[in-house]
């Protein structure tokens, strides 16, 4: 089904059950056995707190040690995210999609919250539809005179997976974490992360839902504070000013960003001016829909933590009120 540093994915039956699973066979070496037993011991506290499932997290069936190949039994889903818009052509989803994927996000996140976790690497790629099904429709027009066919799921219905970087509250640190693109400020400035850099992730989903391409698309920390900038205003003095060791070193004495700098490529200064304003990402869709959610956007890309919207205050939000016609 897929494989990663972590070892392969396997499709398979239940001999007993004969339900199909997919089996996650982790590789041998003993840092990977070791980040296996975390991964699990984090899937059995998300599950004995959610018999049902039905918190939106994925579940564990069970787990084996197969020829010292730890091997973890999970329910069987559909495509992530990200295959979906693959396999859509980066069409971006409807605002129903966007609105039922984010609810369903910020529930699951409500509750890993609340039992001290966090998940660190939440993207795309580790969100994935419960059923492969889906319709076509017509879609946007290309560069010709065609309409390229878009597929719509049939069912909006999606699970968290890969808890394998989740840690607890507790254990937090300066260290970095989240996938580059989807990574909050904090973690990049080293002033410590907690609960809120799960909430700039999942607003950095959702604009790609909307819009069909990946926000920051940047491999560099400078560049990518730079593109933060761009899109959403300098980040406030009185965080540049708490700033202790690697942190201090993106910034002038002025307290602004030093962009560009000396070894700045041509390319990176223009990748930053190419930047859009939040508002002009959201122009797919309408009027009410635009402004409710470019609002609730705009609390969860709050570069200062502490007024970050959190999942339990960002489900309240009037964007997820709205009825759909």
């Amino acid at each position: 089904m897929g494989e990663g540093t972590f070892g392969r994915v396997l499709e398979c039956m239940d001999v007993e059950s004969h339900e199909i699973v997919a089996i996650k066979v982790v590789r041998s070496t003993e840092k990977y056995r070791e980040d296996a037993m975390i991964e699990i011991g984090h899937l059995q506290t998300i599950g004995r707190n959610d018999k049902s499932g039905s918190r939106g997290c994925v579940q564990m069936r069970r787990w084996f040690d197969y020829r010292n190949h730890i091997c973890i039994v999970f329910e069987k889903l559909g495509p992530s995210l990200y295959d979906f818009l693959q396999n859509n052509g980066f069409q971006p989803f409807s605002i129903e999609c966007v609105r039922d994927f984010g609810r369903q996000l910020l529930e699951s996140l409500a509750y890993m919250h609340e039992l001290g976790l966090i998940h660190t690497d939440l993207k795309p790629e580790n969100i994935l539809l419960v059923s492969s099904e889906f319709n076509q429709t017509v879609g946007s027009k290309n560069t010709s005179e065609h309409c390229n066919m878009k597929k719509v799921p049939k069912s909006n219905k999606i699970k968290l997976i890969d808890f394998g970087s989740t840690t607890y509250d507790k254990e937090c640190s300066f260290s970095v974490v989240s996938t580059r693109h989807y990574r909050a400020p904090e973690v990049i400035l080293g002033s410590g992360w907690s609960y809120p850099c799960d909430i700039w992730s999942v607003a950095c989903i959702l604009v790609e839902l909307c819009s069909g391409k990946v926000l920051f698309q940047t491999h560099e920390n400078l560049e990518h504070l730079a593109m933060m900038e761009r899109v959403f205003g300098p980040i406030p003095s009185y965080l540049v000013r708490r700033l202790k060791g690697k942190g201090l070193k993106y910034f002038k004495h002025e307290r602004r960003l030093v962009w560009p700098d000396r070894y700045t490529s041509r390319e990176s200064i223009r990748a930053v001016d190419r930047m859009p304003i939040l508002s002009d990402l959201l122009e797919n869709y309408a009027d009410s829909s635009s402004r409710s959610l470019l609002d609730l956007l705009e609390r969860m890309f709050s570069f200062d933590p502490v007024h970050r919207i959190t999942a339990k205050e960002a489900l309240q939000h009037s964007f997820f009120k709205q009825v759909d016609h």
